[in-house]
């Protein structure tokens, strides 16, 4: 049925939940898993509003980013404590929806299952949510858990 299954992991519990359901389906249908974190890229005056730690000047697209690889391999045991063996693990920056959707597509998932809602930000509430843009946006199925 399905082949790869990509799962929008950004660690909140309704991306957890859907991580779940997401490894369920894929050892079911042998397909490959692909969890994907994202993170923004922030500009210098955001960036000038964060609080560093002093033991660690990068800045603060190296801090996201590994912030992100930390998810994406949390999501991956996440996974494999579900009883997932095929899963590979991905982080990129960008703009949420549309980099899940060019992913996909890159990737050739068939399917896109993610979290109805997820960490967000005021972005959501003024121009709609993640999930519903990915929805929008996509050409493969999505499913929202």
């Amino acid at each position: 049925m399905f082949k790869s299954i990509l799962a929008a992991f950004d660690g909140s519990e309704g991306a957890e939940a859907a991580l779940r359901k997401a490894a369920e389906l894929a050892t079911l249908c042998e397909a490959e898993l692909m969890v994907l974190t994202l993170y923004r890229h922030h500009s210098i005056l955001e960036g000038s509003m964060f609080v560093i730690d002093a033991e660690k000047p990068d800045n603060i697209d190296e801090i996201m980013r590994d912030h992100a690889k930390d998810t994406a391999e949390r999501g991956a045991s996440i996974a494999k404590e579900s009883g997932c063996e095929n899963i590979r693990a991905f982080v990129k920056g960008g703009p949420t929806a549309r980099t899940i959707v060019s992913f996909s597509k890159e990737h050739e998932n068939d399917l896109i299952i993610m979290g109805s809602r997820g960490l967000g930000s005021i972005e959501g509430y003024l121009l709609g949510s993640v999930s519903h843009k990915v929805t929008s946006l996509s050409e493969c199925p999505v499913l929202l858990v």
